[in-house]
């Protein structure tokens, strides 16, 4: 769209309609013209100026939502709503304001405008009228005031004191509208039905983590200011766009707008640079890209899957980057040094410094053993491992603006702003080849694969192709600076970049004139230009703050080798990150068991708690069944009574509906034949009528045409009589003209009155017959409707015993189920019958065997006893054991006292001896800078040497060497004994805080095995409890069952007393029972059972006195064995 209507450069504001057929575009100074463009015919409709005074900038403009031809503008001091007709642009009254400086508005509705201004005034226009302001202030206050006056001025005491921030972006949506308000907050306002019309919902804000490479210092100032904002068409997510350059998003949904007054924006896809890109490099072995900006950061990007892999902020602007081929060290230039980082994997650390200051030029070279920077104007030379300088490449005279190795490394071309481009040798250090041109100022060079051919562009226009120090060609770029050049490792692809942000492919080889396909991109000049390793990428950068990726696509498919290219998955992790992160695992894992050992405890009482719970649940489901089954026999019993009942009604009503359905039936059979024969009487009676009434309006017709026809004649004669009269008396005519005119008028209303009364009269009549003939079949139809109602009510009364019929089945089925259901629980009360008796049955069996089993009881009663006293004396020998423990106890602590407090003899040597490496680094490190000052003082001198013939210059020379190092010597050493106390100082802190750690480090590892003591004491305890409360509860249990079997029984004393003198004698003779019930198998089982009781009575009483030893958690001990024995 071009038209010569504008005299300015560019366009401040463009808006499509809401249809999409036309489109509104503002232009910029000097003359502030806005067109209306049909768009799709490419030509403007109407333009006006929206600003008369040239310093008064306008920032927006947008449809009306529902008008195509209505849109507003607004400005500093301007705020105009327009209306397009018949070509022209009109501007529409508006109710007159304060000028205000108004920086963007939205349309709520198709007559309500919010307009906000620089001061955080927001001001509301309903129909070209201002109806209200809001006020936005600090984040946490938003006051609304009402318009008083004419002229629309709020209510300043309201807003004293409050912090007001410009209005940058309002956006409308279906409940409302949001206001971004500087800070990187914006407002939500939602419809209220109060008089504020509008009231803030809630806030959502740029989290200060969001980008990590913008400090909280920024986050206050402007760059984080919300200048652009747009809502999906299903108003489910809003994406804004910061003043720097940051794209943020948030879903609407109830899930990411919580009830709160704050929300968080998120990161629409990643940080991106929002300064000029002035370095660029691309990696080997991994796809990674890096780039640096004057917006202090530097960034390493993966272009496989377009993303952001690191970001690292300076304090400094960064000029270039380098990244080692390997991918795991980068090389950044800024004002002061050049920086040597690791790429770890989740951050960039320094590692070596180079004091090259504002290096505009680094590249690794394709092996990454060596690295080339750029000095001024010359080109250092450096081993990547060892940090040696191997060379030194001089010969420009102006700053070098470009260098590049050749694939073998065994070369370096640089250009420069001298106009020269040379060549250099690696391994000596001079040139091999050069091209001086002082009229054109270099900018960038590259080297074909072979190493022969060099392309280099600058100022000039020019694209030049190098060989033998003689340039080949000099292919124009047609009037245009290209900045940048960039050749293919297959050496069939050569693209170059222009000052207007274009990039152009090549034809090549190259051909006088060029041919070249041209892709326009960036939007201002390109400043670096790189070609991925394997050929299937090309990257720009720019002044514009952009970083584009291109596909190559080779028409002839080759130089592509991504198929030959597998990328390293190695990463750098810091020592100090790897131990942190073992430590957090570590204790992540203690913490896990402690859990678990928890949640079984927890589990253990869950599961002792629901037993209980179940049996009481199942004893109360058994009382409720019994109490159920007494309710369904009652219930049975009422529902056999109410079937009966049920039964009766049901006869004497379906007798009561027969009869009355008979009745109903001849009395409707008699009234419907009445009625019918009326219908036959009045249906002939008016065929009699309406063939009277047709015959009689045919007589009155005849009558009337013939009426009509004879006044017709008659009227007719008379005309030719006085069209004759009128012949014959030509010039009376003109005399008497009027009196005719009259007469004949007034003859023919007269005459048309009577032939309107005539048929007004027969118009009537046949109206008034038509009437009684629509009454008479008015009352057909209603005899029609009740001998249809008649019928309807016989149809509904048949559908009525119809139902009745239905339900009457439905009431057989039910009953027919509730006998199945009773025969099921008497069957059911038959089986649980014959259960009891079977468990009956069983309970019998068990009280025989219980009687044996007392008789074995008092057996084993009697050597329980004997074992008791045998047991007695090793209690003592226990006790004494005890003793020596606790002795040795003690003793072992003492020793831990002694083993802890060499540990921290050890530690505290070993920090000593870390010191002492650390000073002797540090004196190292003099000595290595004490070796370059004599260096540097070597090279000086042998400068110097070069003026032996001219005295003056020579004494010049020695008189700078003396200033140089002799006046700075002083100084050093002052500084140097700074330093020292420094450094003294800080080893001595860095000594107390190691310190400090490791009694931090010690005091945590004990509290960690005291904290485990504790727990497992806890386990302890709570299991030998259990097992304690499990053998009481058996123990009672069998007292019991004893005691119940003992009543059963009822046997007589002297009985008793005369099995007990048996069994003793039998057991003093031998300890065998033979008694006449008791057989040899049963009694080896006993033996087995009563072994097996010693041996658990000992490890009880080993448990316990092991328990007995060492307090319980909760403060308290075990009872002693002599309490439980007793208890038994």
């Amino acid at each position: 769209l071009t038209t010569t209507e504008v005299q300015s450069q560019q366009y401040v504001s463009l808006a499509f309609s809401p249809d999409s057929k036309y489109l509104i575009s503002q232009g910029a100074r000097p003359d502030w013209t806005l067109l209306y463009w049909a768009w799709e015919k490419s030509k403007p409709m109407a333009s006006i100026r929206t600003s008369t005074n040239v310093s008064n900038e306008v920032y927006q403009v947008s449809f009306n939502p529902n008008d195509n031809a209505q849109f507003c503008v607004v400005g500093n001091g301007v705020f105009k709503t327009y209306k397009y007709n018949e070509g022209t642009l009109k501007a529409n009254p508006i109710q007159k304001i304060e000028p205000q400086n108004f920086l963007c508005h939205s349309w709520l509705s198709e007559d309500r405008i919010i307009v906000g201004t620089d001061s955080g005034r927001m001001l509301l226009f309903e129909g070209q009228e201002h109806k209200k302001d809001f006020f936005v202030s600090t984040p946490s206050e938003n006051v609304a005031v009402e318009r008083s006056g004419t002229t629309g001025q709020s209510d300043a005491s309201e807003t004293a004191g409050k912090v007001q921030t410009a209005v940058l972006c309002l956006t409308k949506y279906s409940k409302g509208f949001l206001c971004s308000a500087g800070n990187g907050v914006v407002y939500m306002y939602e419809k209220t039905d109060e008089r504020e019309l509008y009231k803030k919902a809630r806030e959502i804000r740029i989290p200060v983590s969001a980008d990590t490479a913008q400090s909280t210092a920024n986050l206050k100032g402007a760059l984080h200011e919300i200048m652009h904002m747009t809502i999906s068409p299903s108003e489910e997510t809003i994406i804004a766009g910061s003043r720097n350059s940051q794209l943020y998003t948030i879903g609407l949904t109830g899930a990411e707008i919580s009830k709160g007054e704050h929300s968080l924006f998120e990161m629409l896809s990643q940080p991106f640079h929002y300064d000029q890109i002035t370095g660029l490099d691309v990696c080997i072995r991994k796809p990674l890209i890096a780039t640096c900006s004057l917006d202090r950061t530097v960034r390493i990007w993966n272009y496989e899957n377009n993303s952001l892999d690191l970001t690292k902020e300076f304090q400094e602007e960064a000029f270039s980057v380098a990244l080692h081929p390997s991918g795991l060290y980068v090389l950044v230039g800024f004002s002061d040094k050049l920086r040597l980082m690791n790429i770890l994997i989740d951050d960039i650390q320094p590692f070596k410094e180079f004091t090259i200051r504002g290096c505009r030029e680094c590249q690794f070279s394709n092996g990454g053993h060596l690295f080339a920077a750029v000095h001024g104007n010359v080109i250092q030379l450096y081993a990547t491992y060892t940090f040696e300088n191997v060379g030194n490449l001089k010969g420009h005279n102006g700053k070098v603006r470009s260098i590049v190795w050749s694939q073998d490394d065994s070369k370096i071309i640089s250009c420069g702003v001298d106009g020269a481009v040379y060549e250099w040798s690696v391994y000596t250090s001079k040139r091999d080849g050069e091209s001086v041109l002082k009229t054109c100022s270099y900018t960038c060079a590259a080297v074909s694969p072979e190493g022969n051919t060099t392309f280099a562009v600058g100022s000039d226009k020019t694209l030049k192709e190098i060989s033998d120090s003689q340039i080949q060609r000099e292919v124009p770029a047609a009037d245009t600076v290209l900045t940048q050049v960039a050749i293919s490792r297959s050496g069939r692809m050569l693209f170059v970049g222009t000052a207007q942000g274009s990039i152009r492919a090549m034809k090549f080889p190259l051909t006088v004139p060029g041919e070249w396909t041209e892709h326009q991109c960036h939007a201002s000049a390109i400043t670096k230009m790189r070609i991925s390793y394997d050929d299937g990428f090309l990257f720009t950068v720019g002044e514009d703050a952009c970083l584009y990726t291109f596909k190559i696509m080779d028409k002839e498919g080759r130089g592509l080798k991504a198929k030959d290219i597998t990328y390293a998955e190695e990463i750098l992790i810091s020592k100090s990150d790897l131990q942190e992160k073992d430590t957090a695992m570590k204790e992540l894992k203690t913490r896990v068991y402690e859990l678990n050992m928890e949640n079984e405890y927890q589990l253990r009482l869950k599961d002792m708690n629901h037993h209980e719970k179940t049996k009481e649940l199942t004893e109360k489901f058994i009382q409720e069944m019994e109490s159920l089954k007494t309710k369904n026999q009652v219930l049975k019993t009422d529902k056999d009574k109410e079937e009966a009942k049920h039964e009766e009604e049901r006869q004497e009503l379906i007798e009561k509906q027969h009869q009355e359905l008979q009745d109903l039936e001849s009395a409707n059979n008699q009234k419907l034949m009445a009625e019918y024969e009326k219908y036959q009487e009045l249906q002939a009676k008016s065929q009699r009528m309406q063939e009277e009434y047709e015959r009689q309006l045919t007589a009155k017709s005849d009558s009337h045409k013939q009426a009509l026809r004879e006044q017709t004649e008659q009227y007719e004669t008379k005309l030719h009589e006085k069209i004759g009269q009128l012949e014959a008396a030509h010039d009376e005519m003109r005399q008497t003209m009027r009196i005719h005119e009259e007469t004949k008028k007034q003859i023919e209303e007269d005459a048309d009155r009577e032939i309107l009364d005539i048929k007004n009269m027969y118009e009537r009549r046949l109206r008034e017959e038509k009437e009684g003939n629509m009454r008479l079949t008015g009352e057909t139809g209603i005899m029609k409707k009740k001998f249809k109602s008649q019928e309807q009510e016989i149809e509904a009364l048949k559908s009525d015993i119809n139902n009745l019929n239905t339900e009457k089945n439905k009431l057989n089925g039910v009953i027919k189920s509730l006998e199945k259901d009773i025969l099921g629980l008497k069957k059911e009360i038959q089986e649980r019958d014959e259960t009891i008796q079977d468990k009956e049955k069983r309970i019998y069996d068990l009280k025989k065997k219980n009687q044996e089993l007392e008789k074995f009881k008092f057996v084993l009663d009697y050597k329980i006893r004997e074992l008791k006293k045998q047991i007695e004396p090793r209690e003592f020998d226990i006790k004494a054991m005890k003793d020596q423990i606790q002795e040795m106890d003690t003793e072992l602590e003492r020793y831990n006292k002694n083993n802890t407090a060499l540990d921290l003899k050890i530690e505290e040597s070993k920090q000593k001896l870390k010191a002492n490496k650390e000073e002797m680094a540090v004196q190292r490190q003099k000595v290595h800078d004490m070796e370059a000052e004599l260096k540097r003082f070597r090279t000086d001198v042998s400068n110097c040497v070069q003026y032996i013939q001219d005295p003056q210059k020579l004494k010049a020379s020695i008189v700078a060497l003396n200033k140089k190092y002799v006046q700075s010597e002083q100084s050093v050493e002052s500084a140097g004994m700074d330093v020292d106390i420094q450094k003294e100082y800080a080893r001595q802190r860095d000594h107390l805080e190691r310190s400090v750690a490791s009694f931090r480090k010690k005091l945590t590892k004990d509290q960690q095995i005291h904290r485990a003591d504790s727990v497992r004491i806890m386990q302890e305890n709570v299991s030998l409890i259990k097992e304690i409360n499990d053998l009481r509860r058996e123990l009672k249990i069998a007292r019991t069952q004893i005691s119940s079997l003992k009543y059963a029984l009822n046997l007589d004393q002297n009985k008793k007393v005369h099995d007990l003198e048996a069994n003793s004698n039998v057991l003093k003779k031998g300890g065998q029972l033979q008694a006449p019930i008791i057989s040899i198998e049963e009694l080896d089982q006993t033996k087995k059972i009563v072994d097996i009781q010693k041996s658990e009575i000992k490890r009880l009483r080993d448990e316990l006195r092991h328990s007995l030893s060492r307090p319980l958690s909760n403060g308290n001990k075990l009872p002693p064995m002599e309490g439980i024995a007793a208890a038994q």
